[in-house]
C-alpha cells in the first residue's frame, strides 16, 4: 500500500523525515491520502517550519525505516484531521545545514504533562 510523508530537502544527501515527539519516542505520520499529507504540510508551514515535500512511499518501506531508526509509525486514515502541536521543538533534532554524516542528538524531549496533552489529541484523533 502507498502512504506520504513529509520530507524536508527531499532528494538530497541531507534529507529529513517529519516526526512528532511524543516523550522519547518520535512518531512518523504515514497519511494514506496526498491531500491529507498536504493540508498537515501546511499547517506546518504556517507555524514557521521549512517547506515540506510530500512524498510516496510504499508502507512496508516507511515501517521498515521506522523500525530501524527506534521511530514509530503512525498510519493516518483518509479524512483524519491531525493538528501539528502547538509547542515545537526549540531545536529541532535536524538541521537542514548539517553535513549529511553528522550524527544526530537529542538533547531534550517533553515533560509528562506535555506528553499527556499530546497523546490526549492523538487519541482524540483516534
Amino acid at each position: 500500500m502507498q502512504i506520504f510523508v513529509l520530507l524536508f530537502n527531499a532528494r538530497t544527501e541531507n534529507e529529513g523525515i517529519h516526526t512528532l515527539q511524543i516523550g522519547d519516542r518520535n512518531v512518523v505520520l504515514m497519511f494514506e491520502e496526498e491531500d491529507d499529507a498536504i493540508r498537515f504540510a501546511g499547517l506546518l508551514e504556517a507555524q514557521d517550519f521549512p517547506e515540506a515535500a510530500v512524498e510516496a512511499f510504499e508502507a512496508d518501506e516507511i515501517e521498515e525505516f521506522c523500525e530501524g531508526a527506534g521511530y514509530v509509525a503512525k498510519r493516518i486514515s483518509p479524512g483524519e484531521l491531525v493538528i501539528p502541536p502547538e509547542r515545537n521543538l526549540e531545536k529541532t533534532l535536524w538541521d537542514p545545514d548539517a553535513p549529511p554524516d553528522q550524527p544526530v542528538t537529542d538533547d531534550k524531549s517533553l515533560s509528562e504533562s506535555e506528553f499527556d496533552q499530546i497523546r490526549q489529541r492523538l487519541e482524540k484523533l483516534l
